[in-house]
């Protein structure tokens, strides 16, 4: 059973990428708008944290998000590329919480927010999945 996870404060993580048809609103059924939708920003916000403790975590363990709190204040349209980055600010045992902001390919802030993360046994976690139908 993992206990608390000794990873250091401000680690960091980065995930980048260039928008596509595919990644927008209108694409993935968030809106009708042919930009950068939000779960895709708020997906590319969680790789930068996965990113931040990659090799970091104890062995057959992994993280999982459990809390969101993102705000999208930029569109983006297709074509451009989008950066985001974590900060881990705090460990508190398994629970990860990072600081998240994604930024344009000219520096605008398009996205930021806060993302808790939870570090489970893999091997356990799975075992608690309901059968597929």
């Amino acid at each position: 059973m993992l206990r608390a996870v000794a990873l250091e404060v401000g680690a960091s993580g980065r995930a980048e990428r260039t928008v596509g048809d595919g990644d927008t609103g209108a694409a993935v059924g968030s809106s009708d708008m042919a930009v950068l939708a939000t779960p895709v920003l708020l997906t590319l916000s969680e790789a930068a944290t996965i990113d931040a403790v990659a090799g970091r975590l104890p062995a057959g363990s992994t993280s999982v998000s459990m809390r969101v709190h993102f705000d999208h204040v930029r569109p983006v349209p297709v074509g451009r590329t989008v950066s985001a980055t974590a900060r881990l600010e705090r460990v508190e045992g398994r629970r990860l919480t990072f600081t998240v902001e994604a930024r344009d390919a000219d520096g605008d802030l398009v996205g930021s927010g806060r993302i808790v993360r939870i570090v489970v046994d893999r091997r356990r976690f799975g075992e608690r999945l309901p059968p597929a139908q």
